[in-house]
């Protein structure tokens, strides 16, 4: 396995990846088509977001993360990265490869001198997040459906 940067070309299967990741939890067709421009990764995030993919041994795509630096979405001080994006493709979940992916975005937040990162998650994976050492700190709005609340977590990484 081996984790590298995404490419521009990557954005087509990462996004393809992210619609089959979120559509492992049993929302309905109508719900993930509503969906889908937010599952929807572009060439341009890649270029300007810290965006990295695990690949097989085959060179199969098994997951990948977004993580946006300070100031790219609006939050204000102190400085929060977004963790846009942590899909694993559904014939790879439960194999350790979110939590690989995990840890290199810790490695890669370090690199970046993030303090804190913040998540807007799924309810699925909001235990995910906490096993990895996330804490709920309320809820968000979801962007695709006004009514629906998503768990806000975040990570402190170091002390501000």
């Amino acid at each position: 396995m081996t984790i590298r940067r995404a490419a521009a070309g990557d954005a087509i299967p990462l996004s393809e990846l992210s619609f089959r990741s979120k559509a492992y939890w049993g929302y309905d067709p109508q719900f993930m088509e509503a969906c889908r421009e937010d599952l929807t990764i572009r060439p341009e995030q890649i270029r300007s977001g810290a965006v990295y993919l695990l690949e097989t041994d085959g060179g199969e795509i098994a997951g990948f993360y977004s993580l946006l630096p300070p100031g790219s979405v609006g939050l204000s001080a102190p400085p929060v990265a977004e963790l846009d994006s942590l899909f694993i493709a559904p014939e790879y979940i439960g194999r350790g490869y979110g939590k690989r992916l995990w840890h290199h975005m810790l490695a890669t937040a370090a690199e970046l001198r993030l303090p804190r990162i913040r998540i807007h998650s799924d309810p699925h994976a909001e235990a995910f997040y906490a096993k990895m050492g996330a804490v709920r700190i309320g809820e968000i709005e979801s962007t695709v459906f006004p009514d629906r609340k998503l768990p806000l977590m975040e990570l402190v990484l170091a002390a501000l």
